[in-house]
This record gives structure tokens, C-alpha cells and sequence, in this order.
């Protein structure tokens, strides 16, 4: 830049020669100068201004449009951002459906030790060992005198515990927080919650996982922040729920039986309202898997929903109800029951000799093998297999809990005649008691296809109808009198109308073949009949009842119908159900009697290849 200077020397001689004074000429150029570089500056500040202002309308313009567009949008709660250097710990409650805690979180403390502070190991390992049975002097002594730097010694104590820790005064043991999951009820519903424990954990806090049950199958929902806390509530009921377990466990015990199960089922729902497998166990206190024997030697076998079992003859009423639906039969219908049936190199015998004929109802009532195939063979394998199918005896049930897979039934790959007589009484296909729940359920629901779930109050859409609800009615009408004549007689509750209908079926081994004296008694039950509103599966696994004359039975009607009597009796009143009365009984027969009509001649011929 080329300044100008303040005294210009032709200014000064011009000034000097017409008598001026030259120091004014360098006065006025001072103040030019400094006139040009006020301008300069307040041009610059004024182009700073200008900037900032800018940035600042584009800042506030970003914040109102974002305030905008958040005021315009559906509320919806923020996701909380974890560092990965956290642990997450919180766990929602679970609850049954009276809002009765089932499990919950508990702030505890866990204990560590930094064997390189320590003053005196040895010491310190014998008084462990004293507040701690479980733990090895000798092994404590060995890990705090060696190299180790850090080393759990409790990941969960109580506060006494943590008090005599703390009065051992050893600098080198060390206290971190965490919550742990307890179950309040122990024992109850242990198989339906699982469980749960420790996954990632530090010294100051540990994640909590469930690891079987609906604590599993739930995991993420239960961890889930945005659900702010609110519990899972499921359908099961605590006090039926230990009702039915302390029936079970006593029928157990008069009954010398291996294990027993039980699953108490809305009827119009699906949910459980309980669902008991013995023997069980104490979820804060989780015994660990067995690595030999059969599985369901493990109080960890889920009976209700892995246990495969040929469930007898409390199959015979899908061949008897499809066959009514089918317009086959009628109750009244005559079927040939003399035995024993031949079927290419098998016999099919009776546990009684029932004479050559029974009506349809008494196929159910008096539970004739021969008279029930006789009646799968009029339906034919294809149907019956397609009917059984929509049953849901094919597949997994969708009960929400991890180990619902492992419950897939044991279906035939062939289907000859034979195996199609066979599964028609129960044998030949394998299921578990939830399979056998769920389709009782739907034969009781009017022919609607009922879906099991544990939790309570989700809206669910309607199901297939896999059977009219005539023949739905006429088939809870024959196993109501299983039990006013047949051989559930001694589940005759006064007041609630129980029908149902007994199954007892040889116990497989292992290694292929059956046990001679071992069995499954199962007693599959709807109640009130006349207004089905539940289900209630029973069976015992390995049961013998001493019957009087120093004589035993293993038959359901002796073993699993009176524990299911007794079941019914203790949560009856507890269901809210009003006893029916004489005066007040509504007969399904009574409904379809005007209707039914024999069938004779050749309306029922066997159709073995249909």
C-alpha cells in the first residue's frame, strides 16, 4: 500500500510562497488519513455484524424448525443410549394376573478380593471359609498367597454375610453393588418363570439374564428401558397355582408316582391359569443340568411342556368327535367291538370284553380300543392325520417359553393302517400335556382352535374352526358321562359338572420297547359341562394305587382321576364357579337328543382305505 505523506514537499513550497502556514497542510492530511481508517474499521465491524447475525438466524431457525417437527410427530418415549462401558441391571417385575409379585429385583453386594493388598491371607482365607461353608480354606489360602491380582469370592451375599466380611478388617476384600432377581414364592411356578442369572458384571454392578422359562423367552422385553418399569403380567394365578401344586405334590406321594403334571386351562382363552411339573425346584437356588440318566430325572424337566408321552385313551374322542362332524356316526350309532381286531400280523385287544356292539357314546364311556379303530378306519388315515393335525398334536406348541421346542411331538413318519389304528386309542404318537390341553380346549370351545399362552389380557385373533359345534357338544357330552358311568366315576365333583375322559398308556423305555409294569395315567377333564369354561390335565408318571385286599392299580381311573377330583374340588370355589344344581342342569344330551338317530345297515360299514 503507498501512503501519502502528511508534509507533500510541492504543497509545502506552493503554501510557503503565497505566505501559508505548511503545518496546516499536514494537519489536514493527519486527519484524512485517520478518517480513512475509522471508515475501514467500521466496515469490517459492520461485516461481522452482518456474520453473526446470520449464524444466529440459522441457529434459531434450526432449533424452531426442529421444534416444529417434534411438536407435528406422535409422542413416542426416547431410547436410552448405554455406553458400552455399562452394565445394564434394571429388570421389570413379573407378576401373576392378580397383580401378586412372581419376581422381582433386590439391591445386594457382591464380594471380591485384591489378594496383592492383602495383610494377612491366610487369615483371612479361614475366616471366609467360616461366614462361607461352601468355600475351601486350603483353596482361598492357595489363590491369596499366589499371583493372582482379583479374584470373586461371592458374587451375591446377604447383608449379614456382607457384615462379617466386614469385621474380618482385611483391606484387600472389597464390596461392589448389584441387584439380584428373587423369587418371593420359592418353589411356585418355578418351572413357568425359569429363572435367571448373572451375564456381563463388574465389580460395581452385573446384568441380569434369564435363562429358561418365560424369564428367558421375555429377556429383552423385561430389560427394555422404554417400557419404563412396567411388570409382565402373566395368566397364571398364585393361589390356584400353589393349590394345584400341593394336590399334585400329595397325589404324588399316596400314589408312589415318579412325577406328576398339571395344566389348568381357560377354555374360551387359552391362558393358564396354572401349570405345575414335579418335581421342581427353587428358582433363587437353581440346581445345575444332569449329565446322565433320562431327562426327566432332572427337577429341571418341564413334564407340562417337553415331557413326549403317549397319552392312551384319552385320544379316542378326536377319532369319536371327527366322525360325528363328519356325519359318520351319531351317539347312538352301533360299532363292532368284538375282539380281538386283527390288522395284517397285529392284534387289537380290550382291556374288558364289551360284547359284539357299543353304542358311540359307549366307546367313549367304556373306552373300547377295538370299537374306536373300527371308527378311525371308517374316517380314514388321510383325515384322521389331517384333523389331528389341526389339533395342533403335529407341532411345537406356541406357549411362550424357551423350552416350548423342545416339546415337538413324536409323530409317525409312516401312517399305515395299523399306526392309524394304534394313535386312534393313544399309542404310536408321542405328545405333551399342553398338546393334549390345547385340544380338549378346542373340542370344548365348540370346535374354535384355542391357542395356549401365559400371559394375561393380550387380544388374540379367533381361531380355525377345526369341528362344528354340534359335534364339539356331543363329544363333551359323552365324556361328561365317562364320569357319571365310565371309568372316571371318582371325578364326580358335586356341583361342577366334570367330564372328561382317562388314559392309561405303557411307559417307553429309552432304549426302545415298554415297561411291563410302569405307565402314564392321564385324566383329561373340561368343567362345568354343560358351560365349559376350563380344562384340567392330570397325569402321573409311574403311579400305583393300593386299591384295597392288598391289591394295586396302575390305571388312571384309580391314580390320576382322584388327584384331579381333588384338584377340582380345592379350586372350584376359588374359580368363582357357581355349583350347578339339580334344578339348574343343563344337559347337552337333552339339547340334541330329538335329533339323534341311530344308524344302521350300512351307514356304518369300515372303510379301511379311505
Amino acid at each position: 500500500m503507498i501512503r501519502t505523506p502528511l508534509r507533500p514537499l510541492a504543497r509545502i513550497l506552493r503554501a510557503r510562497d503565497r505566505g501559508e502556514n505548511p503545518d496546516e497542510i499536514e494537519a489536514e492530511n493527519r486527519r484524512l488519513r485517520h478518517e480513512k481508517i475509522q471508515d475501514r474499521a467500521r466496515r469490517r465491524a459492520e461485516g461481522r455484524l452482518v456474520v453473526m447475525a446470520g449464524c444466529f438466524l440459522l441457529a434459531f431457525g434450526t432449533v424452531a424448525a426442529r421444534m416444529g417437527t417434534l411438536a407435528s410427530s406422535a409422542a413416542a418415549e426416547p431410547q436410552g443410549q448405554v455406553l458400552s462401558a455399562q452394565i445394564i441391571s434394571q429388570r421389570a417385575d413379573i407378576i401373576d394376573r392378580r397383580g401378586h409379585v412372581l419376581a422381582t429385583n433386590l439391591l445386594t453386594h457382591s464380594v471380591y478380593a485384591h489378594p496383592h493388598q492383602m495383610v494377612d491371607p491366610v487369615g483371612t482365607a479361614q475366616g471366609l471359609a467360616r461366614i462361607f461353608p461352601d468355600l475351601e480354606v486350603e483353596r482361598l489360602t492357595r489363590d491369596f498367597t499366589g499371583d493372582r491380582k482379583f479374584m470373586w469370592i461371592k458374587r451375591k451375599i446377604s447383608p449379614e454375610q456382607m457384615q462379617a466380611v466386614h469385621d474380618l478388617g482385611e483391606p484387600g476384600l472389597l464390596f461392589g453393588p448389584r441387584e439380584m432377581r428373587i423369587y418371593p414364592n420359592g418353589d411356585i411356578a418355578s418351572h413357568v418363570l425359569g429363572g435367571s442369572g448373572f451375564g456381563n458384571e463388574g465389580v460395581s454392578s452385573a446384568e441380569v439374564i434369564g435363562i429358561a422359562g418365560v424369564e428367558k423367552a421375555f429377556d429383552a422385553w423385561l430389560r427394555d428401558p422404554a417400557n419404563e418399569g412396567a411388570p409382565l403380567a402373566l395368566s397364571i394365578d398364585l393361589t390356584l397355582q400353589q393349590a394345584m401344586e400341593d394336590v399334585l405334590s400329595s397325589g404324588m406321594n399316596v400314589m408312589n408316582a415318579k412325577g406328576a403334571t398339571g395344566i389348568l386351562m381357560e377354555v374360551k382363552t387359552g391362558e393358564i391359569v396354572a401349570m405345575a411339573s414335579l418335581p421342581d425346584f427353587d428358582p433363587n437356588d437353581r440346581p445345575r443340568p444332569l449329565l446322565t440318566g433320562e431327562p426327566s430325572d432332572s427337577p429341571l424337566f418341564n413334564r407340562a411342556v417337553q415331557g413326549q408321552y403317549e397319552l392312551g385313551s384319552t385320544f379316542k374322542i378326536f377319532p369319536v368327535a371327527q366322525a360325528l362332524d363328519l356325519g359318520l356316526v351319531n351317539p347312538a350309532s352301533g360299532i363292532n367291538a368284538a375282539a380281538p381286531m386283527r390288522i395284517g400280523r397285529f392284534l387289537i385287544n380290550d382291556f374288558h370284553n364289551y360284547g359284539k356292539e357299543l353304542s358311540v357314546t359307549d366307546v367313549i364311556v367304556k373306552s373300547s380300543n377295538v370299537a374306536t379303530v373300527r371308527i378311525a378306519q371308517m374316517i380314514g388315515p388321510d383325515r384322521q392325520k389331517d384333523f389331528l393335525e389341526k389339533l395342533g398334536l403335529f407341532a411345537p406348541t406356541p406357549i411362550e417359553m424357551v423350552e416350548a421346542p423342545t416339546g415337538q411331538p413324536l409323530v409317525p413318519t409312516r401312517w399305515p393302517a395299523v399306526t392309524s389304528a394304534t394313535v386312534s386309542f393313544g399309542h404310536g404318537l408321542a405328545a405333551s400335556p399342553l398338546h393334549l390341553a390345547v385340544a380338549y380346549a378346542t373340542i370344548a370351545n365348540g370346535g374354535k382352535r384355542v391357542t395356549p399362552t401365559l400371559i394375561h389380557g393380550r387380544q388374540r385373533p379367533e381361531g380355525e374352526q377345526v369341528l362344528s359345534p354340534r359335534a364339539a357338544a356331543m363329544s363333551v357330552d359323552m365324556l361328561r358321562q365317562v364320569v357319571t358311568r365310565g371309568t372316571a366315576r371318582q371325578a364326580e365333583v358335586p356341583g361342577y359338572e366334570v367330564a372328561g375322559k382317562t388314559g392309561t398308556a405303557d411307559k417307553p423305555r429309552s432304549s426302545g420297547g415298554y415297561y411291563k409294569n410302569k405307565v402314564i395315567a392321564t385324566f383329561a377333564s373340561v368343567f362345568p359341562a354343560s358351560d365349559p369354561k376350563y380344562v384340567l390335565i392330570v397325569a402321573l408318571d409311574e403311579p400305583t394305587a393300593q386299591i384295597g385286599n392288598g391289591q394295586e392299580s396302575r390305571t388312571a381311573g384309580y391314580t390320576a382321576v382322584p388327584v384331579a377330583a381333588e384338584l377340582i374340588r380345592r379350586v372350584g370355589p376359588l374359580l368363582g364357579l357357581d355349583p350347578v344344581t339339580d334344578e339348574n342342569l343343563p344337559t347337552i344330551a337333552a339339547r340334541f337328543e330329538p335329533r339323534v338317530e341311530p344308524v344302521q345297515g350300512p351307514e356304518i360299514k369300515l372303510v379301511a382305505n379311505q
